[in-house]
């Protein structure tokens, strides 16, 4: 694929039924969504700031963070509240992206090297539709998907109701060809760790991170945080026992329907 224009999407609202307004919380002096827009501004695929979008809803509580994201000097595009699939169809639509690198917004640790790397395989084999990163700790991967990619999806998703468990249209359902690039090596590989914001668990961990490994105007990686992780266990032990009713919820909420290319319907599952 030789994309002519690439961007970023990163789904957030703030009405999160666990922990609420957790993109705007304090996290070493800033928001915690400005720690993840650094990362993805720092992609080199990415041109320019505006060509990073924090897709949230028209519902009037995702005010404060439209002003958040435009004060940072990103994009903002307003959508659906529960169909992810048709905010990021109608964001692509309106940014004009040819492919994009899709980041979650609970996820302010998502690797910039992973970022690009998805993207560069993307850009290498014609025939894809989706590349994501494999093997990171979890809250660290990501993925890049092309326009045509997210069209087939949308022409066949039935469920409109897929806040949770979106991706799956592009993994699961053979709809779209997929591939995979995987953890460079052990430095950047730790089970053990939880790192995405759900719980105020998870923010004790990020702040404990950013604590120790933060300087103003610098973005730190795997290659700090890992080390910092294996060095100091009792970090990953604060929100460690969440994994179970992370996945149990993620489990129960993605089942997901969508009309196969003979047109039955399916369930995601």
């Amino acid at each position: 694929m030789s994309a002519d224009r690439i961007g970023a999407l990163i789904p957030i609202r703030l009405a999160s039924e666990r922990l609420p307004g957790k993109a705007l919380m304090d996290l070493s002096g800033r928001p915690v969504v400005w720690h993840l827009l650094d990362r993805v501004c720092a992609a080199r695929n990415v041109e320019s700031k505006r060509d990073v979008v924090v897709c949230t809803t028209e519902d009037d509580s995702d005010l404060p963070l439209v002003d958040c994201v435009e004060r940072y000097g990103c994009s903002v595009f307003r959508g659906s509240r529960d169909d992810i699939i048709k905010r990021f169809a109608d964001a692509i639509k309106h940014f004009g992206f040819d492919a994009v690198i899709q980041v979650d917004g609970d996820d302010p640790l998502t690797d910039t090297e992973y970022m690009d790397r998805t993207m560069d395989f993307l850009r290498s084999k014609p025939e894809l539709g989706i590349v994501l990163s494999e093997g990171l700790p979890l809250g660290v991967n990501c993925k890049s998907f092309t326009r045509s990619a997210m069209d087939v999806v949308l022409g066949h998703y039935r469920s409109e109701r897929n806040d949770t468990g979106f991706i799956y249209y592009f993994t699961k359902t053979g709809l779209v060809k997929r591939d995979v690039v995987r953890a460079e090596g052990p430095n950047h590989q730790l089970d053990e760790a939880r790192l995405t914001l759900d719980y105020p668990e998870d923010f004790e961990v990020f702040r404990r991170i950013f604590q120790a490994l933060y300087r103003p105007g610098e973005i730190f990686g795997l290659d700090e945080f890992v080390p910092y992780l294996r060095a100091n266990p009792a970090v990953m032990k604060i929100n460690s026992q969440l994994d179970e009713e992370y996945w149990n919820r993620t489990r129960a909420k993605s089942r997901l329907e969508f009309e196969s290319p003979d047109g039955t319907l399916q369930t995601i599952t």
